[in-house]
């Protein structure tokens, strides 16, 4: 290969996090190399250079990671022994395993927000249920690791529910975790606060967004977050610039808030990749979440995280309620009703549910940005209710 080529990139995990890396690295000149689960997966049908294998197996890491300058991830369940290694061997992982396993061990996390002084919700970790019952009701019991999209979650509103308590103990044993109890918090709204931090320390901070979860799953989420008071804003930017720094991680940084009705914030959640909560950056800011990435993945410098409009919206598109509609035949209907509108499409199979792709609108008014949106997923996804109005 010639000399002059840029430094590659190597991305495990073949969802659509990475499938929307490919388009800004196209752009800028950056050859990927993914490693998929499995043939035909959302990153594998346009990233050329990629092999099936298991992020589980070191092995399959390290012929991936042959050649590479660096490696980075759509997903945080590789192994931390594993990234140890290919650290070892010179592969500059980013963000690297002692910052990766805050995102990837809820219990470790807790633990370094304590050590931090960082607002959090009452935690605490929990063995048996007798455990769970002196913690006290209502909390969420979370297995530590593996929980994605409501799954791992079990909510206890009173000792009556204990019987889902002795379900997540079971899921634990089987899958080698801990669990985690929370207090259930009465909140406000969520928030997301998302940040990338190069390995030189230049940091760039998105608007803070608010998101709407329903049944575990992100739905939509309207950047910058309506009402939301500049000294909050503020605080929750500084929370995650301070935990990137603290935390050393390389990347983009997603913190998933509470805000309260008391008019605090609270760290729910940390993913370090690019997030749901923002791919509304894609159209509606100046450097998106998945270049700024990868900018920082290379430790190139970080660009604008500026707004590009005064309001952006994604909602998410979601398999429909039968799982048949097909998402090409939505375009022609919401293209041609909305010529500004931003599709985005995962190519991966329509089940109910299921996370296949996302919209951005954007403009001068809150309002008309939320309804142009919600139309369009709701017409892709082949469920025209409410949301369509």
């Amino acid at each position: 290969m010639p000399d002059d080529l840029a430094p590659r990139i190597a991305v495990i995990g073949g969802g659509q996090l990475a499938r929307m890396m490919a388009e800004p690295a196209a752009a800028l000149g950056i050859p990927l190399r993914l490693l998929a689960e499995a043939a035909g997966v959302s990153a594998a049908q346009v990233i050329v250079d990629h092999e099936v294998g298991d992020h589980t197996v070191l092995a399959d890491l390290e012929r991936i990671t042959v050649g590479c300058a660096a490696v980075t991830f759509d997903h945080e369940h590789v192994p931390t022994e594993h990234l140890r290694a290919l650290e070892a061997s010179g592969i500059a992982v980013r963000p690297g395993p002692d910052a990766l396993v805050h995102a990837q061990d809820k219990g470790v996390m807790r633990a370094a927000l304590a050590r931090l002084g960082v607002p959090c919700p009452r935690n605490a970790l929990v063995t048996d249920l007798a455990a769970v019952e002196a913690f006290g009701f209502p909390c969420v019991v979370k297995t530590t690791r593996g929980g994605y999209d409501g799954r791992g979650v079990w909510f206890l509103r009173s000792s009556a529910d204990l019987d889902r308590a002795a379900e997540a103990f079971a899921t634990a044993e089987a899958n080698g975790v801990e669990i985690l109890a929370e207090e259930l918090v009465d909140f406000r709204r969520e928030l997301s606060a998302l940040v990338a931090r190069s390995p030189s320390g230049q940091v760039a901070a998105w608007p803070v967004v608010a998101s709407e979860q329903r049944d575990g799953v992100c739905r939509e989420v309207i950047a910058p977050a309506p009402d939301l008071a500049e000294p909050l804003a503020i605080q929750a930017q500084q929370i995650a610039m301070r935990l990137a720094g603290e935390l050393g991680v390389t990347g983009v940084l997603a913190v998933e808030l509470f805000e309260t009705n008391d008019g605090r914030v609270l760290v729910n959640e940390l993913a370090m990749r690019p997030h749901n909560t923002g791919h509304w950056t894609q159209d509606g800011a100046i450097t998106s979440q998945f270049e700024n990435h990868l900018r920082a993945v290379l430790d190139l410098p970080l660009g604008a995280p500026d707004a590009r409009a005064p309001w952006t919206v994604m909602v998410n598109i979601l398999g429909g309620s039968d799982g048949t509609a097909r998402l090409y035949d939505g375009y022609p209907h919401a293209m041609a009703r909305d010529p500004r509108l931003r599709v985005h499409l995962y190519g991966k199979a329509m089940r109910p549910g299921r996370k296949v792709g996302h919209v951005n609108a954007y403009g001068d008014d809150l309002d008309d940005c939320l309804m142009r949106a919600r139309h369009a997923a709701a017409w892709f996804a082949g469920d025209l209710g409410e949301e369509s109005e």
